[in-house]
């Protein structure tokens, strides 16, 4: 890729509005990481079928991205994408089917995000397979993981790369895995491979169910790691969508400040949004940054944007500005 193309193209051509917006945030993330500070990024939606990691895999990979709040979903859908990709089947006219035609993708074990159905056999059996032997052993030897640690012994392992169908460069987990990112997975229990867990410890093949650890314990993680880090570095928060991927972990600074009388920990350095959500009476992921101020997240002097657009757009052109391409 020519260096820096897109990144002239960008700043030629989107001078106003959201398009300004969109410069303006991507040149403070790089003024962020070039004053010594990292970043967190929050994955809500369906980033990870979006194949956002074809970019986000080399914002890890280039040290642009230090830690991840992700979806259950996101979490295991870029998984699902690496192992199945050749059975996705993607449907452009969406708008247009009838509730038959969505029975029908139904009958044939193909579940549709917008117009990307994922192959339920080849992608969430395929992976429960591998993921129900991480499970079993942790269980029978009576150890705890995260759900993305799971994860990431699967990958290391290699159990899955004979069923690699994307190249392992475009996958954001494998990327992870290789840097050991630190990742919190809020509400883990509401994603696919989350319901299967329970299945398994409903039907007696898991005896223990905090084999996977909690929600609870990745706050106290997440705690730990914004102390250690906050203490050398600034962290920013670049949250794309909204939900529990971006509330769980913006919420740490007041947690410190209010239940752990740490007023001295240093709030969110840098603060970006991108989401199409209306800003509205009473709605968290539509609230303009400043309310943020009045809950302790963020100072008055923090560099704060919002870009009210499709994050499956603005997010890989924001981080093509990043890396300067």
């Amino acid at each position: 890729m020519a260096n820096g193309e897109i990144s002239n193209f960008l700043k030629h051509h989107f001078r106003h509005f959201n398009a300004a917006s969109l410069v303006d945030a991507a040149e403070a993330y790089r003024a962020h990481l070039e004053q010594g500070g990292v970043m967190m990024v929050t994955l809500a939606g369906a980033m990870s079928t979006a194949e956002l990691g074809i970019s986000l895999a080399e914002m890890i990979r280039q040290d642009k991205v230090h830690a991840i709040s992700c979806t259950g979903a996101n979490l295991e859908e870029d998984l699902f994408n690496l192992v199945a990709h050749h059975h996705y089947e993607r449907i452009p006219n969406w708008r247009e089917l009838t509730a038959l035609d969505e029975q029908r993708l139904l009958e044939r074990h193909l579940n549709r995000v917008t117009d990307t159905c994922i192959p339920e056999m080849e992608a969430m059996r395929r992976l429960e397979a591998a993921l129900l032997e991480e499970w079993e052993a942790a269980d029978r030897a009576g150890e705890r993981y995260f759900p993305h640690e799971f994860l990431y012994r699967i990958i290391r392992s290699g159990k899955l790369e004979r069923h690699y169908q994307i190249d392992p460069k475009d996958s954001w987990m494998v990327a992870a895995a290789e840097k050991n990112l630190p990742i919190v997975v809020p509400g883990w229990e509401d994603s696919t491979t989350g319901n299967m867990y329970a299945g398994h410890c409903l039907n007696g093949e898991i005896r223990n169910v905090h084999t996977v650890r909690t929600g609870i314990e990745y706050m106290m993680e997440l705690a730990n790691w914004y102390l250690e880090t906050s203490a050398r570095h600034s962290i920013g928060f670049f949250q794309i969508g909204g939900g529990i991927a971006g509330d769980f972990p913006i919420c740490v600074v007041p947690m410190l400040h209010q239940d752990m009388q740490r007023p001295d920990i240093p709030v969110w350095g840098y603060f970006c949004q991108i989401s199409d959500s209306t800003t509205s009476y009473g709605s968290y992921s539509g609230a303009v940054p400043n309310e943020k101020i009045t809950w302790g997240k963020l100072a008055a002097d923090t560099p704060k944007f919002i870009i009210e657009s499709d994050a499956s757009i603005v997010a890989p052109l924001m981080f093509a500005m990043v890396l300067g391409w």
